[in-house]
């Protein structure tokens, strides 16, 4: 059977693999939060050509030597100067091209052992063109990063907000004159968008209900003069979609309305919003979307109306005439968030602005993104057949109740992003549930083991305690009309029987007062530590005890002689004992009787 399916396998390969390409085809964006691709630095995909410093103590502590995990040289890169007070000293790492970092990782000078140098604490410089740098701050403006408190541990620190560029740079830090080592290395993936600066009017503050509610791009990393933000990236690109509540955030620790940038028509002045975007190189836009909230109960509503203008470079003009779209939205009353796709209709542009109307007091955006491609002489995007006749796709994440209408998906179709932009961080793989699973697994392991092992401990106390009751085993019968005690000791040793009698009244031999004692003289020591253990048996104290403690228990049966006794194979010697011997005396290991 099995050889008979071997024929098959390939085209069963091909019938799985044929559905995933195309899924791979379709889906074109990018989760952040699986970008966290290390970049080159320690498996030296990074070239020493794009590792520089503003110094180095040494050739063997120059800049090439900050990969982290390496101890090439002398283990690190060192600079030559102190850290402290300037911090000036710097350790550059080049791209080439723009990438969208989420992590770094930081390192001392380990060298074998011989290092002692690193930094406690630092600052990241980031550049995307090699001429503006910017100095990274996180989500509530601190721009001190801590470091590393010994010389081989890896240090990593999530850069949130992230970044997006092509150069960065790492200022160790220190609090007093002091040598400082650095390793290095960059986490994230190629920012395919291409986008590296838009402009846009400053963010507005609403009050709801005596709340302020700040719309401000907290997280733009470039100017900002006269109301207007210009040459840099915030949270319009910073792969965070805002949710159905503006109020509410998916970052932890920040202000309502966080994951929103908001205009007011009146505070604004104008009818529109006006977004202009500046790409590192010329593209050809197909599709761009724009996540917007649409909470109309509060006068949060998304734009009508669109026009978008291109240039093709710098030095060009526009281009005419303008794209105008329509946004016909069946599902008004839907107070939920969506995203709306605009076709663009394959133009090349190097800039690109868009002018959003407003349809109600507020517009409220939390990402826009581009599905577009590098131009190239003679080279045109192809357009996308699900979208080339429709030029407007609002897409909303609740489906809308038939008393507000539906949108079918012949009049509606939804777009799938590509590869290169960014989007919502919520991870919906199966992760999360494979991850639970194997725990329950380990778990269940682990308590099979302990359960496994409980059995064997009490298994073996059992066994013992059941071989040290064999090899003691006593039976004890007691005569009661001669008040006797017959004592019989199973145990397997054997040794001769030999007394000597003494006589407890030497001067008057005719009264009843003799008992046979074991002579230490003829019994061999064996045979002696063999009466010891008799003596220190529990059973032979309660029998004694017995019968001091209750003679008058045995009146009742003088008419019985005596029992039989219970003896083992093989000859056994008898003595008589006064009672008040045997209640207190030494017994030998044989058996005793007591008149």
């Amino acid at each position: 059977m099995a050889t008979q399916l071997l024929p098959l396998l390939p085209a069963l390969l091909s019938v799985l693999l044929v559905p995933w390409t195309a899924a791979q085809d379709v889906d074109w964006h990018f989760d952040t939060a699986k970008c966290r691709y290390a970049l080159g630095m320690e498996d030296r995909t990074i070239p020493d050509s794009d590792i520089t410093a503003s110094s180095a103590w040494s050739d063997s502590t120059e800049a090439k030597h900050g990969r982290l995990s390496t101890g090439e040289g002398d283990g690190a890169w060192c600079p030559a100067g102190p850290v402290f007070p300037s911090s000036s000293e710097y350790l550059q790492v080049d791209l080439r091209k723009l990438h969208f970092l989420s992590l770094v990782g930081t390192q001392g000078r380990h060298a074998d052992g011989l290092g002692r140098e690193f930094a406690r604490s630092y600052r990241l410089r980031y550049s995307r063109d090699g001429r503006h740098w910017m100095t990274w701050k996180d989500r509530r403006g601190q721009e001190v990063v801590t470091g590393n408190e010994n010389t081989y541990d890896v240090v990593l620190k999530d850069l949130g907000p992230p970044v997006i560029a092509r150069m960065v740079r790492f200022y160790p830090l220190a609090d007093r004159v002091m040598s400082v080592c650095l390793r290095v290395e960059l986490y994230g993936c190629v920012w395919k968008d291409g986008l590296k600066a838009y402009t846009a009017p400053v963010g507005h503050v609403m009050d709801l209900s005596g709340t302020p509610v700040y719309l401000n791009d907290s997280v733009y990393d470039g100017s900002k003069e006269e109301g207007v933000m210009f040459g840099g990236l915030g949270q319009l690109c910073d792969g965070v979609f805002g949710g159905n509540d503006f109020m509410e955030s998916k970052e932890l620790r920040v202000w309502p309305g966080y994951d929103y940038v908001g205009w007011n028509q009146e505070t604004l002045g104008q009818p529109t919003v006006d977004i202009e975007f500046h790409f590192e190189k010329t593209r050809v836009f197909h599709t761009m979307q724009v996540h917007s909230n649409h909470r109309h109960t509060q006068h949060v509503r998304v734009f009508n109306e669109v026009v978008c203008e291109f240039k093709a470079s710098l030095l060009s003009p526009w281009a005419e005439p303008a794209l105008s779209l329509q946004v016909p939205l069946s599902d008004l009353h839907d107070p939920s968030s969506r995203t709306i796709s605009l076709p663009l209709g394959g133009r090349p542009a190097q800039i690109l602005r868009c002018r959003f109307s407003f349809s109600d007091r507020w517009l409220l955006i939390s990402e826009i993104s581009f599905y577009s491609m590098p131009f190239e002489d003679g080279y045109f995007l192809p357009p996308l057949p699900s979208s080339s006749s429709r030029p407007v796709n609002a897409s909303s994440p609740h489906t809308p109740s038939p008393t507000n209408g539906t949108s079918s998906p012949s009049e509606f179709p939804a777009v799938t992003l590509r590869a290169g932009l960014p989007v919502a961080k919520d991870d919906s793989s199966n992760t999360p549930i494979l991850i639970g699973c194997l725990v329950g697994i380990i778990l269940l392991l682990l308590a099979v083991i302990a359960v496994i092992l409980w059995r064997q401990y009490w298994k073996k106390l059992l066994g013992k305690a059941q071989g040290s009751l064999s090899s003691d085993e006593l039976r004890v019968h007691l005569s009661v009309p001669s008040d006797s005690v017959v004592i019989n000791n199973t145990n397997t040793h054997t040794y001769s029987s030999r007394y000597q009698r003494i006589h407890t009244f030497p001067d008057d031999r005719d009264r009843d007062g003799e008992y046979q004692e074991p002579s230490t003289v003829l019994r061999p020591r064996e045979q002696r530590d063999s009466t010891a253990l008799l003596l220190n048996n529990p059973a032979y104290h309660l029998l004694l005890s017995d019968l001091t403690h209750g003679p008058n228990r045995l009146t009742n049966c003088h008419s019985q002689r005596e029992k039989p006794q219970n003896l083992s194979q093989g000859k056994r010697e008898g003595f008589i004992l006064p009672q008040k011997w045997a209640r207190g005396g030494v017994l030998p290991r044989e058996h005793f009787e007591v008149p």
